[in-house]
């Protein structure tokens, strides 16, 4: 192997999806205030909104065989597959601020966003 080449060990898969520091915090919470620690953060995309499709978060505590899990550490994320095309790419975050305390995704392959951030197009 020359010098040149880079590889990364076998272990490191690369996460289709990031969830924050911020939001992993806020997950941890959530799952310690409900008492249930099987909980994940459910992400998914619905037609409608402002700008043609509309963000949703919702907590599961059983997944579908179709879903994809995507566990940081002590916390995860749940994708459904139709979702799934729409977010790859994604970074979602948890916010406070004047609109109140959220959970917002970055999502790179929106090509327009309405102005809060809960809707999107491709």
């Amino acid at each position: 192997m020359s010098g040149a080449e880079s590889f990364e060990p076998a272990s490191y898969t690369p996460k289709p999806m990031l969830l924050t520091d911020n939001a992993q915090g806020r997950l941890r919470t959530l799952i310690a205030e409900e008492g249930n620690h099987a909980l994940k953060l459910r992400v998914y995309v619905t037609g409608g909104g402002c700008s043609g499709f509309q963000y949703g978060f919702d907590f599961a505590d059983e997944t579908s065989d179709d879903d994809t899990l995507i566990e940081f550490d002590d916390v995860a994320m749940i994708v459904d597959p139709l979702s799934y095309q729409y977010l790859v790419g994604s970074t979602v975050d948890f916010e406070e601020g004047l609109a109140g305390a959220r959970f917002v995704i970055k999502n790179p392959n929106a090509t327009t966003t309405c102005g809060c951030g809960s809707s999107f197009m491709v």
